[in-house]
């Protein structure tokens, strides 16, 4: 029995797909050759599947299908779509939307909503042209592909730092996370938290025989003291390439400008660097790593 179609949303902010060279072409001349082994559906918003048509970097692939232009609400039935299906359809596996951080459109509440619901039913939601690149591969592995080594330098852990990061609510998934894939996460150069979830994360390790005078975590401060804008700022320095950070979705936030500061960072480097934001996507994303180093 073959595996149910992969559907994705795809929408990109003009930046990145106004000109040759931008984000969303980088992303299909690295991805497009996956994207058709797959025989992923990419349900693409106006002007993103126009730019693609044009070109021709998914000729004749027959699971691209076009979306209203967003001022007729194309990015709003995407996030209408990631929640449940219709007509008997199954639910968008995820969203692809490669965010130029300084567009206005990219806090429209339909933007928000997309990534708000992504995260809420466990889903990715892909912001960077890094994040797009890996999550094709991710789904090729999890598929039983053989990996492509054109891609083998995204996945040097040890030439990266992670950032781990959890709300109050997801600090024990993130603990559980890191119990469950600790051999993986080690593989990574540095790892950085904030406030509490570092502690937490540093106990564990230790109980699991990491030298108690090293910290596993390299603790910032907490996310309402400044901790994500300081990370935010490694970020920004090409120091800290992944964030793997569980975001409640359903409280509202104290230090939600700082929130969105971290995510805007990712953003602004975005061939550089990329963001998890759930447990479930993140457990999927460690066992494709695993089976990565495996094959």
């Amino acid at each position: 029995m073959s595996p149910p179609t992969l559907r994705f949303g795809l929408a990109a902010n003009r930046l990145h797909h106004e000109s040759y060279g931008a984000a969303l072409f980088k992303w299909l001349e690295q991805s497009a050759a996956g994207i058709r082994e797959l025989g992923v559906e990419l349900y693409t918003v106006g002007r993103t599947y126009d730019a693609i048509e044009r070109s021709g970097l998914l000729r004749g692939h027959p699971g691209l299908v076009r979306y209203p232009y967003g001022r007729e609400g194309g990015l709003m039935k995407l996030v209408a779509r990631v929640t449940e299906g219709r007509d008997g359809a199954a639910p968008f596996d995820g969203a692809i939307y490669l965010i130029d951080p300084v567009d206005p459109s990219s806090i429209f509440p339909e933007a928000l909503a997309l990534k708000r619901q992504c995260i809420t039913h466990g889903r990715p939601f892909v912001s960077t042209l890094m994040g797009a690149i890996e999550w094709v591969e991710v789904e090729r592995v999890c598929a039983g592909l053989a990996p492509d080594p054109a891609l083998s330098p995204i996945f040097d852990f040890s030439r990266q730092t992670l950032a781990m990061i959890a709300h109050d609510a997801l600090k024990d998934q993130m603990v559980q996370f890191a119990d469950a894939h600790f051999d993986l996460l080690t593989r990574f150069a540095n790892r950085v938290g904030t406030g509490t979830t570092s502690g937490r994360l540093n106990e564990l390790a230790w109980s699991r025989g990491w030298p108690r005078d090293k910290p596993w975590v390299q603790a910032y401060l907490s996310g309402p003291l400044g901790g994500d804008a300081q990370i935010a700022e490694l970020v920004l320095e090409q120091r800290c390439q992944r964030v793997i950070f569980f975001e409640d979705p359903h409280v509202a936030r104290q230090h939600e400008a700082d929130i969105q500061l971290l995510e805007r960072a990712v953003r602004v480097v975005t061939d550089k660097a990329c963001c998890v934001a759930s447990p479930a996507v993140a457990h999927k994303w460690a066992t494709a790593m695993a089976g990565l180093a495996a094959a």
